[in-house]
């Protein structure tokens, strides 16, 4: 599936909620990240992200999509990395 995740979390758990999600998918903005997972890998994501977030007080959005090609958006300026690059 393809899935986008955005979050606003506060600033003391923001970099552990980033340099995990970058384990998983692609920093194409500051607080958003997107790419291919499969169902398990989604379900994992979204457990350790519950883990690492104050639920009180922080934000995560999860968007997905069977297949990209499904996904509908308009693309401006420039992305943080180019993902068609990523190994």
């Amino acid at each position: 599936m393809y899935v986008i995740a955005v979050y606003d979390v506060g600033i003391d758990r923001l970099n552990k909620v980033r340099i995990f999600l970058k384990q998983y998918l692609n920093w194409v903005q500051n607080s958003v990240f997107e790419g291919e997972l499969t169902k398990a890998e989604y379900m994992k994501v979204r457990s350790e992200v519950k883990e690492l977030i104050d639920e009180d007080f922080d934000c995560v959005f999860f968007y997905h999509v069977k297949d990209k090609k499904y996904l509908g958006f308009d693309e401006m300026g420039a992305r943080k990395t180019n993902i068609d690059t990523i190994i």
